[in-house]
């Protein structure tokens, strides 16, 4: 048995935060590179070209990315030969804590959806946990703001829809989603399993690479498909028109009722930020 104190991955988390909202991941950083790249129709190509500045600019002051620093999604993954010494949830929350204050980010939490009173650290965190084998914790931070968020969807598709049914919910949602998700976008999508896992599924997709390819050569194809029709929609960066509305299609897809097909999008803004460590 491995113990672990509270106030480590109090630390971790903080780091995490302020990295997170910081640094832009080097997949995203290169994925942007190359729609500049790719792209024909001068504004798009010019508004790309802002984005990269904006990432460049962060990086290079320690800056926030976006004014939207987001609520603190957190996932764990614990193994289960790990003792936390201490309450693992209040050590999260007061790594939120210290990183939204140390890294002088906005804090975007309320304490109830209808009484709308900010907490004023950013907590509580939203927390996500997964035992795994072992004695490894690994901590993965992942702001998300709700310009994006509040693009995405869930449908209850019944196994008649098919693939097609899939494929028109999912580019039907980045098709009503315009220009309001800050494109280009990174689209994560869950299928199988119940309503909760589905969205679970869609949002731990966005926590992939933007250039990994899925194990599964027909979920790969499928992430192409999704892709290509996309882009095609021609809404563009910041929805001015262009090859490239989204960066990438992340697909995870689980075990499912016989009777039933959930299928989520969860859609994050061209600022796709997820930091991890291992502790």
């Amino acid at each position: 048995m491995r113990v672990i104190k509270g106030e480590e991955i109090t630390k971790v988390v903080r780091e995490l935060c302020i990295d997170a909202n910081i640094n832009l991941p080097k997949d995203v950083c290169g994925a942007i590179d190359l729609a500049i790249e790719a792209e024909d129709y001068l504004p798009a190509k010019n508004t790309l070209q802002l984005l990269i500045d904006n990432y460049q600019i962060a990086a290079k002051n320690q800056v926030a990315i976006c004014q939207d620093t987001g609520l603190a999604c957190v996932f764990i993954e614990i193994g289960q030969e790990v003792y936390v010494e201490g309450s693992i949830e209040d050590a999260i929350n007061e790594g939120v804590r210290q990183g939204y204050a140390d890294g002088y980010l906005r804090k975007s939490c309320v304490a109830d959806p209808l009484r709308r009173v900010n907490t004023g650290d950013n907590t509580p965190a939203m927390i996500y946990y997964e035992i795994v084998k072992g004695d490894g914790l690994k901590i993965t931070v992942a702001p998300k703001g709700f310009g994006s968020e509040n693009m995405s969807a869930i449908k209850m598709l019944v196994p008649a829809d098919g693939i097609e049914g899939v494929k028109k919910f999912v580019v039907d949602t980045v098709r009503n989603a315009g220009p309001n998700p800050c494109p280009p976008i990174v689209v994560g999508v869950g299928i199988g399993g119940t309503f909760d896992k589905a969205a679970l599924m869609a949002k731990k997709a966005l926590l992939k690479n933007v250039d990994e390819e899925n194990p599964d050569p027909f979920y790969a194809q499928l992430e192409k498909d999704l892709l290509e029709e996309i882009n095609a929609l021609g809404i563009g960066p910041q929805g001015f028109g262009g090859r490239t509305t989204a960066l990438g299609v992340n697909v995870l897809a689980m075990p499912t009722h016989i009777a039933g097909m959930p299928c989520a999008v969860n859609i994050n803004c061209h600022v796709t930020r997820h930091k991890s460590k291992e502790i």
